[in-house]
């Protein structure tokens, strides 16, 4: 619960049941061994009720704790600081438009722990120094934080960190945090602002500051341009986790540099302002050298956790990206539409890579890069452009 943005509270159930008469039975079949221990008279506590799909009057409230006095409370109430907090919980439902007057089930047990939803707010990107307009949200965030099992002194990266919400996330849990992106001005903070009514980036908007923002700018190593495609690093197994969003090509183009030119003359030494000519990155390239990348710079047993965009109606299990030296760990869909939706994919370096994994690789056809991503942008405007099809023609046969 110290890590979960995902669960609010955790309890112990004591008793449960769908009417009053059905909880009072379930709660004095409870053990009472189980209970003593927090309610013997030398203990201090408090009773909270919590309703779902309704609101209660604070006299209704107070009814329904008064029924719970068979309970054998022996303690005495402190309502700011009690040793030990009771939860009575009343679940009306899910449909605001239509609420019973009698709960549809009644829970009480004792509080345990409260999650970090908390973080989900504090580190809002609405409030954030430095946004894109890509910016992962914090609640994504954090859940691919504790996918990876990013902790203290862990050395993290991101190869299209973009605007640093993922290191954001990472260095909150005290680990050391690096990326790359090929984007010059994101990198640098330049450019034109993603705010509304602000046309430019400020002086110091860049993803240093988002961590001083949060107060963890110490675990803030680096983040340099560059192009994912190419080799940069030294062949060491460097990062406790690899934890990225790469383009899909939809808000940010996909884009590696190089030409399609057969001969290219390179810029003088001296041409600082170079912009290196680019082109397009597929999807199954992008994935494939993110797999290859974690096999050779992951240490054994480090994560890889990334966003894989697929079209819904072909989607199947095979066309999840594989590798020998890489073991799937978990597959989570969060759908953005009828037709589109993204998974969230983690994965656990289980051998270190040899020579024979190469020749693997290429020969076994369920390691073959999938190519099916690759129309994925095609497919995601297609898909647009029929439902606004669809809404014209009511518009038109409407008037």
């Amino acid at each position: 619960m110290a890590r979960s943005v995902c669960a609010k509270s955790a309890f112990e159930l004591w008793g449960h049941g769908q009417t009053d008469g059905n909880l009072r039975s379930s709660l004095l079949n409870y053990p009472p061994q189980s209970m003593s221990p927090f309610l013997h008279k030398d203990s201090t506590y408090r009773i909270n009720v919590y309703t779902f799909n309704k609101t209660l009057q604070f006299q209704d409230r107070i009814k329904k704790i008064d029924a719970l006095d068979y309970l054998p409370f022996e303690g005495t109430v402190s309502l700011k600081t009690p040793q030990h907090i009771f939860c009575l919980l009343e679940d009306y439902g899910t449909d605001p438009n239509n609420i019973p007057e009698h709960p549809n089930y009644i829970y009480f047990g004792r509080w345990i722990a409260d999650g970090q939803r908390e973080l989900i707010r504090t580190h809002s990107v609405k409030n954030r120094h430095f946004i894109g307009n890509t910016s992962m949200e914090a609640g994504l965030s954090l859940i691919m934080t504790n996918h990876a099992k990013v902790k203290e002194n862990d050395l993290i990266f991101d190869p299209f960190v973009g605007t640093g919400s993922l290191l954001v996330a990472c260095s909150h849990f005290g680990a050391y945090v690096c990326g790359t992106d090929i984007d010059y001005n994101t990198i640098h903070g330049k450019g034109r602002s993603s705010r509304k009514n602000q046309k430019w980036r400020g002086p110091d908007e860049n993803i240093r500051a988002n961590l001083r923002q949060y107060g963890t700018e110490k675990m803030f190593v680096d983040v340099m341009v560059s192009d994912a495609s190419k080799p940069v690093w030294r062949n060491a197994a460097l990062f406790d986790a690899i934890i990225t969003d790469p383009p899909y090509g939809i808000r940010e183009s996909t884009r590696k540099t190089g030409s399609y030119k057969e001969n290219t003359k390179l810029p003088d030494s001296k041409c600082l302002s170079h912009v290196p000519v680019s082109q397009a990155y597929h999807l199954s390239d992008i994935f494939t050298d993110l797999l290859n990348f974690s096999a050779h710079h992951l240490v054994l047993g480090g994560r890889l956790v990334y966003w894989l965009p697929i079209y819904r109606p072909e989607y199947c299990d095979e066309m999840v990206p594989v590798h020998p030296c890489l073991q799937i760990i978990s597959n989570c869909e969060q759908t953005l539409s009828s037709q589109t939706s993204r998974r969230l994919i983690t994965m656990e370096k289980v051998k270190e890579p040899e020579e024979s994994d190469i020749i693997a690789h290429l020969s076994d056809p369920h390691f073959s890069a999938y190519q099916g991503h690759n129309a994925f942008r095609e497919k995601y405007f297609s898909g647009l452009n029929k439902r606004c099809g669809k809404e014209d023609t009511k518009y038109f046969n409407k008037n």
